[in-house]
């Protein structure tokens, strides 16, 4: 029987927890109701579910229930988000901002709007890959009406300061006693479960969550909307049966819904010692990968994800280092949306890496059940065929 190479791209997706399935399972066979049967208990029992896990998710954020607008994942959130505020603010101005780092969700739906005529910001980001906050004040204008910043970047793992960047998009244009609105949404979906989110406290008025990060299942997804203080409108993207306040209509898929409440709430309880754990085990792979030549450490040292390592080679081709790698661990270059696309990373390219080490990068993306044993495995045998390519130069 062969043997599966160690899982090591947790950024890309993760398995799902047996705790989460067991959860599920109930939903598929017996409890099979549609939520919105509300004649007879099938559909009692959906709508309770679904309720539950409403409930979970604003919990989570600091928000309310009813400020939970399910969806299919992070990227049909980020479309609803920006496409919704587009078109709903769009007599109030054109002008969107947004940061070179972000996911592609992020960046073509801002790409798609230029073609409709609104102007697109793309911030550049520091050496660390931290948004620079006074290039983000000086880019603000009066037809500002959206700034998009994610929490925690997907290939480096960065965490940016969110309630600092709330902080200026609700103040930053502010006339005394006006009520001038910049809607401010981050893309979550890496740091929902992982990092403390708080709604309220940052500042945030939209943000984008996704179950398949955090050890639930793929094809389900959240945008929390804000409902006061201010109360944010977005115009639907998908029409046909008014569900989910009208902003996203369809058949809600409760087995999926109630998967997502249960790994996040699963995640919740064991943060603190869990983020212990894999910053623990990251840098017990940074501590030996560091003592090769060449090698550089892309991203923040301190504000990541406790789970994330990415890293460049000098001397080494990318392709050839993934290739290399693959009998013993499963990982990534960055993007598993874009792994098909041969440019160099955008991100790396964004924080100033020549093309070369852009090209030549890996993303270890250590999760819930990685052990020391094999991010020891992995250390030995990364470092043998690093070397190995290097004396092939």
């Amino acid at each position: 029987m062969s043997i599966r190479p160690i899982y090591l791209d947790c950024h890309a997706t993760t398995p799902l927890d047996e705790r989460v399935l067991a959860a599920m399972l109930p939903y598929f066979t017996e409890k099979f109701g549609n939520p919105a049967s509300s004649s007879h208990v099938y559909g009692w029992e959906a709508e309770a579910a679904v309720k539950k896990t409403r409930e979970i998710l604003a919990a989570a954020i600091n928000a309310t229930p009813e400020e939970i607008v399910f969806t299919s994942g992070a990227t049909e959130a980020n479309n609803l988000a920006i496409k919704g505020v587009a078109e709903t603010y769009f007599k109030k101005g054109q002008h969107i901002i947004t940061v070179a780092t972000e996911h592609s969700a992020v960046i073509d739906p801002c790409n798609y709007l230029k073609t409709l005529g609104f102007e697109i910001t793309i911030l550049p980001v520091k050496k660390d890959g931290l948004v620079d906050l006074i290039e983000l004040k000086k880019a603000l204008r009066p037809e500002t009406i959206l700034v998009s910043v994610m929490a925690a970047n997907n290939e480096i793992g960065v965490l940016q300061p969110l309630a600092e960047i709330g902080e200026i998009c609700r103040d930053g244009l502010r006339p005394a006693g006006g009520d001038r609105q910049i809607i401010f949404h981050t893309d979550a979906a890496q740091a929902i479960g992982k990092i403390p989110l708080d709604m309220e406290a940052m500042k945030i008025d939209l943000m984008s969550l996704t179950a398949h990060k955090v050890y639930g299942p793929k094809g389900i997804g959240a945008l929390y909307v804000r409902r006061r203080n201010p109360r944010v409108q977005l115009a639907p993207q998908q029409h046909g049966g008014g569900h989910e306040r009208g902003m996203r209509s369809g058949t809600l898929y409760t087995p999926q819904i109630v998967g997502f409440g249960k790994a996040v709430e699963i995640a919740l309880g064991e943060q603190a010692t869990e983020n212990q754990r894999l910053t623990q085990l990251r840098q017990r792979l940074w501590k030996q990968l560091s003592q090769v030549e060449g090698i550089h450490l892309n991203g923040h040292p301190q504000e990541r994800l406790a789970g994330n390592l990415n890293i460049s080679v000098e001397g080494v081709d990318g392709a050839a280092l993934l290739l290399g790698l693959q009998p013993v661990m499963a990982i990534s270059s960055g993007s598993a949306c874009s792994s098909t696309n041969t440019a160099p990373s955008h991100v790396l390219t964004a924080l100033g890496h020549p093309q070369h080490l852009a090209y030549a990068s890996v993303r270890f993306g250590i999760g819930r059940f990685n052990t020391e044993e094999e991010i020891d495995l992995v250390a030995k045998y990364a470092i043998a065929t690093i070397k190995g390519l290097q004396n092939k130069r």
